[in-house]
């Protein structure tokens, strides 16, 4: 076993140890699917979703709130907690290096969200019979490059922030003009053209509007691949520039 593999599966312990992350994780997405896919017309096509239901449309934005949620909040705030109880000042007497810190929480919570979308997709299947993507590469590259856009914005929190309540804090600050841009309270279809457009070049907007359009068996804009790419290595690259042990 290597070096990363023993620290990913140490880390990914200490998560699975706490209840309330494992439940905001795994818990709130499902929640909001079946609370969405219970109201009748949430289940009728609408013309202005092109014949589509809101409820299909619905389930990749609550991927992308997932993705935010794990990354914004607990992937940064885990590791600003680390700092705060100085657990990353002992880590850095060790050899191990930050890139590989950094990638074990990177891979934790790739798995967890990983974990959560697929229980999201079997619900929402089973529950309000939403169909699985129309186009299974063109939605799991989406994902891929959403999920990386996110998780390198929290881990460029965390390399900054001093404590967890400062990572939380710009964590939620973060958080919800993204989900607004992403179209969680008003859905893209209805938002005014240009809100739309500068959602697309945000990593949500550009994140959930890709996999929307693999969803209902399209190729996503390449803009919108090429934004999530964009913030990904952006901001993974500042925060293995800008990490610090204390």
């Amino acid at each position: 076993m290597t070096a990363l593999t023993r620290l990913t599966v140490t880390e990914a312990r200490l998560f699975l140890r706490d209840p309330a992350a494992v439940l905001l994780s795994l818990g709130l997405g499902p929640v909001l699917l079946v609370v969405f896919g219970s109201i009748p017309f949430f289940r009728e096509p609408q013309a202005a979703y092109g014949g589509a239901r809101i409820v299909d449309f619905y389930l990749p934005t609550l991927i992308a709130m997932t993705v935010a949620m794990l990354g914004l909040s607990l992937l940064s705030g885990s590791l600003a907690g680390y700092r705060e109880l100085g657990v990353l000042r002992r880590l850095a007497t060790t050899p191990v290096p930050p890139i590989r810190l950094l990638t074990a929480q990177l891979l934790v919570h790739l798995l967890m969200v990983t974990a959560a979308t697929v229980v999201l997709m079997a619900l929402g299947r089973l529950v309000a019979g939403v169909p699985l993507p129309g186009n299974p590469f063109a939605a799991l590259l989406s994902f891929l490059l959403t999920t990386l856009a996110i998780f390198g914005l929290g881990l460029l929190i965390a390399a900054v922030a001093p404590t967890t309540k400062a990572a939380q804090g710009i964590g939620t600050i973060t958080f919800f003009p993204l989900m607004f841009l992403a179209g969680l309270w008003t859905p893209g279809p209805l938002m005014p053209e240009l809100v739309r457009r500068i959602g697309e070049f945000t990593p949500l907007g550009a994140g959930t509007q890709a996999m929307q359009a693999a969803w209902s068996g399209d190729w996503p804009n390449p803009l919108h691949l090429a934004v999530t790419a964009v913030f990904a290595a952006a901001a993974i690259f500042g925060a293995t520039k800008l990490f610090r042990w204390q």
